[in-house]
This record gives structure tokens, sequence and C-alpha cells, in this order.
């Protein structure tokens, strides 16, 4: 595939890394590889940057439907249309990262378990919980490259709660998991709606509020307006780089946000891919341990 315009290949697809050790996929040096479960079966595949082109392979049952999505995934199709910031920060991040686009897996509960798994715990913890749901209950990958999938829905869902007790998930994020899970076709289908229905079904469901939800839509969907309300660390990094404040509210961060509506979600990438950051003053979420309840 030749490409148009740049492309940061590993910044464009880290939000879908979960983590160094993320047993699902691997990112190198204008590489990615990432293992999936498609409409036609598991498959892995790879996208390879090579100059003004990429090589897509795949392996597995879903391999073809694999190299369709694969364009989407890193990007390719990402409309920026309407994107044209007045304001002097964001205008020189745009230009000074032109190859950061928004992707889209087009894998929905690939994107919610682990956001599930992320709801109010430090990154630490989500982490150890998701590699230990593959490590328990997934399976090898297609090819040639070590990687293993997440379990079927239809074994997730009927895995009793106190089984993820030892990879440290408490009985409220274990139920949401199982209960996710059991539901899996109906949440698959939000590929195909319009984003205001998308949003509306991600909601429906007891657990998942508006922050999991748009965490799902800017990976699965490739929502460049999403934000993630609720966020521990966001609305202080909003509010630091764009009105030079040490502390924001999720009110105040979606008031300094309203000016890039429909593109809010492309302006907070550039604001994490920045290095732009408050000074660290107040208390840090603290890890917990409940494997021994």
């Amino acid at each position: 595939m030749l490409l148009d315009r740049p492309l940061d290949l590993v910044r464009t697809v880290s939000p879908h890394l979960r983590g160094r050790a993320d047993p699902a996929m691997h990112v190198g040096p204008r590489l990615v590889v990432r293992a999936t479960r498609t409409p036609e079966g598991p498959a892995t595949f790879e996208v390879q940057h090579l100059g003004d082109r990429l090589e897509v392979d795949a392996w597995g049952a879903g391999a073809e439907w694999a190299l369709e999505a694969a364009p989407a995934f890193v990007g390719l199709d990402d409309d920026r249309s309407g994107f044209a910031p007045a304001d002097r920060l964001i205008a020189d991040l745009d230009r000074h990262n032109q190859g950061l686009r928004i992707g889209r897996s087009g894998a929905v509960l690939e994107a919610l378990i682990p956001a599930i798994l992320e709801q109010k715990v430090t990154g630490t913890e989500a982490r150890r919980a998701y590699r230990g749901i593959i490590a328990r209950w997934g399976e090898p990958a297609p090819g040639p490259h070590g990687l293993r999938l997440l379990p079927e829905p239809a074994a997730l869902a009927t895995i009793p709660y106190h089984a993820f007790h030892p990879i440290g998930l408490e009985r409220r994020r274990a139920d949401l998991v199982r209960a996710v899970a059991a539901r899996a076709a109906r949440f698959e289908e939000i590929v195909a709606m319009p984003l205001p229905d998308a949003y509306a079904r991600l909601r429906a469901m007891p657990g998942i509020g508006p922050w999991t939800a748009a965490e799902v839509a800017v990976r699965a969907l490739g929502d460049p307006d999403a934000v993630s309300v609720g966020d521990y660390h966001l609305p202080s990094l909003v509010g630091w780089a764009l009105a030079g404040e040490r502390k924001a509210t999720d009110e105040r961060m979606l008031e300094l946000l309203e000016p890039f509506r429909g593109h809010r979600g492309r302006v907070i990438r550039l604001l994490e891919n920045s290095g732009i950051r408050p000074e660290a003053r107040g208390p840090r979420l603290q890890p917990r341990s409940i494997a021994a309840i």
C-alpha cells in the first residue's frame, strides 16, 4: 500500500497496546503485529512501514478480514475534514506530528474489556489483569509471532467471578467483563452504527459510563471527537496545556476543548504525545491488591 501522506505507525497504533508485555500485540520500529478475533475467525496481522509504503501479511482463518481491516487500523482512512486549529499550540503540534493519525480496529470487545479493566485503577493493575485473562483463558494466535488471543466471548462469559480475584479483579469489574462477553454480538454491531447510536448502546449497559464509552469509541470506531470524561489525569493535562491551569475539572476541560468540537479526541492525542505535563503535586492513585480475598 502506498502512503499519500506521512504516517507515524508506532504513535498511531500505540493506544491499542496494553503495555510493553501485551501478549496480543507487538510494536517495534516501523512494525506492528496484532492478534485479533475477526468475524471469520482468529487472525494475526503484521504491518511493516517501508518508506512510502506499507506491507501487510496475515495468518489464520480471519486473515482475509484482517488484511482488509489493516489500513483502517493504522489510520489510512482517518478523516481530518474541518480540522484547522486556530490555537497556536495545537496548530504547531499538528504540524510537527503530521504522521499521527486516528485508526480504528473494528473490534469492539477487544477495546471494551481492557477499558473495563482500567476503570478506577492504576495502569499497572489493569495490565496485570489483562495479561492474566489472556494467560489463563486465552489461546495461541495464528502465525509465527507467538502472540495470544483474548478468550472467546462465550467462554469468558461463563467464568465465575471469583476466578478473576487472583489476577486482581474485584466482583464489580469481573461481573461487568462477564456481562459484556455474554452480549458480545450486540456490542460488535456498533461498528456499523452512527456514532451517537454506538455511544447510546455502550452507555445502556450498567457499568459503562462516559469514560469507558469514549475509550472504546476512539480505538474500535476511530472517533476523532472522543473525550474520556472522568479520566484521572486528562483534565489537568488539557487545563495546563490550553490555559496554564494546574488543576482542572471535567467541566473546565470540556470548555477548553469546545473550539475543537469534532476533533477533540485528535487534540487530546496531540497533547498526550507532546510531553507537556503539569508538575505533579497531588496524591497519586495507589495500587490495590485483592488477590488474597
